[in-house]
């Protein structure tokens, strides 16, 4: 079986059991699931960081199949996240997997301008972290002890899309030139000359000045957190996509050798790189985010890598697949091997957004994508 039909093949189970688990979810906003049945955000932590990809898996869904109830929740979701919009408490840096998920996907595909508006706003905070001394996007809140007042994390990269999607809808330099600076300023702290990548660099937040960095979600300080890998090698791959400078893709080509020489034998992605190999922790997730990025990083890139890419993102999606994969229609979870944080107690099991980037990496080879960031 070539790739094409194997990935139909996939396509074809993903959407008999999500017309199944959207008629159990209708009016839930999924994080986690437990003993097969998805949990419920929508009361308690609607400003939760993943919410988005719940309404970018409905849009998904709905591209592919033109289900009605898609659409309904995914238009249901999104205007339940205006009282975010509204919350200073919980805008951060993780606008763009809020809100490109949910309203500029809603935008793009119907023209909604209210749709457009809720992107606009969720830009402009995202704009507004902006730290013009250090030239990067601050990640977190400030609390009381302001520890975190100078910290940028490496998925930060994803979030870039939002700046530039709203460049593109408004013309407004700024949001380019603060996606770019951020950009530039990753490059160069975060990405270590092998292509692997630090979770979280703290900065002086008045100088600009690099501190150092912390080992965040992955093993240690110095470790190789693999999520992290997959946010760098797909963020640098769409700020080469929205820019098209050289820069952006000599990074992104970096990080994907790197992770691509990191690939276990069984095609299974570890939470960090460096762990023991003995150690079943996963998180596919990070096989997932990843896939994506190197299949749009091989229609890219100007050399012989084109199939070397191409044929990682392959083996990543059927490694989880035959091995991380639950096609169960009374199961709300599709992925079940993910890891949010290695120092956490809990590892291997489901969460939202494996979900949703193996269904558009599966998307992308069936040609059913609608292209979210």
């Amino acid at each position: 079986m070539d790739n094409k039909a194997w990935a139909q093949e996939v396509a074809k189970k993903i959407k008999e059991k999500e017309i199944e688990v959207i008629k159990r979810s209708v009016n839930k906003v999924p994080y986690i699931a437990k003993n097969g049945v998805f949990d419920d955000l929508s009361e308690t932590r609607l400003g939760w960081w993943t919410n988005g990809f719940w309404g970018g898996m409905m849009w998904q869904l709905y591209q592919a199949t033109k289900e009605p109830i898609y659409k309904e929740v995914a238009e249901n979701l999104e205007k339940k996240m205006d009282s975010v919009l509204l919350d200073s408490s919980v805008m951060d840096h993780d606008s763009g997997f809020r809100w490109l998920p949910t309203a500029v996907a809603n935008y793009r595909l119907f023209g909604s301008k209210e749709s457009r508006n809720r992107g606009m706003i969720a830009a402009s905070n995202l704009a507004g972290r902006y730290n013009a001394k250090g030239e990067y996007i601050v990640a977190w809140n400030s609390r009381p002890d302001h520890q975190v007042d100078g910290w940028a994390i490496i998925d930060c990269m994803m979030n870039l899309p939002l700046l530039y999607w709203a460049y593109e809808e408004s013309k407004n330099p700024s949001f380019l030139h603060i996606a770019m600076n951020h950009a530039d300023t990753a490059a160069k702290v975060f990405i270590r000359p092998d292509g692997s990548s630090r979770h979280i660099v703290e900065f002086d937040p008045v100088t600009g000045d690099c501190n150092g960095s912390y080992g965040g979600q992955g093993m240690s300080y110095g470790s190789s957190w693999t999520r992290g890998q997959g946010w760098a090698l797909y963020g640098f791959t769409l700020s080469y996509m929205h820019t098209k400078k050289e820069r952006y893709l000599e990074t992104a080509e970096r990080v994907a050798d790197y992770f691509i020489s990191c690939i276990p034998e069984s095609g299974l992605i570890p939470v960090d790189f460096y762990q023991d190999p003995s150690c079943d922790w996963r998180d596919d997730t990070a096989g997932a985010i990843a896939a994506c990025g190197l299949i749009e990083l091989s229609k890219v890139t100007k050399n012989w890598k084109k199939q070397k890419y191409m044929d990682a993102a392959i083996r990543l999606l059927k490694a989880i697949d035959e091995k991380g994969c639950n096609y169960d229609p009374n199961v709300d979870e599709l992925l079940e091997k993910c890891t949010a944080a290695y120092n956490e107690t809990d590892h291997n099991f489901p969460m939202i957004y494996a979900d949703y980037y193996f269904i558009e990496a599966i998307w992308k080879l069936t040609g059913d994508e609608l292209f979210i960031w």
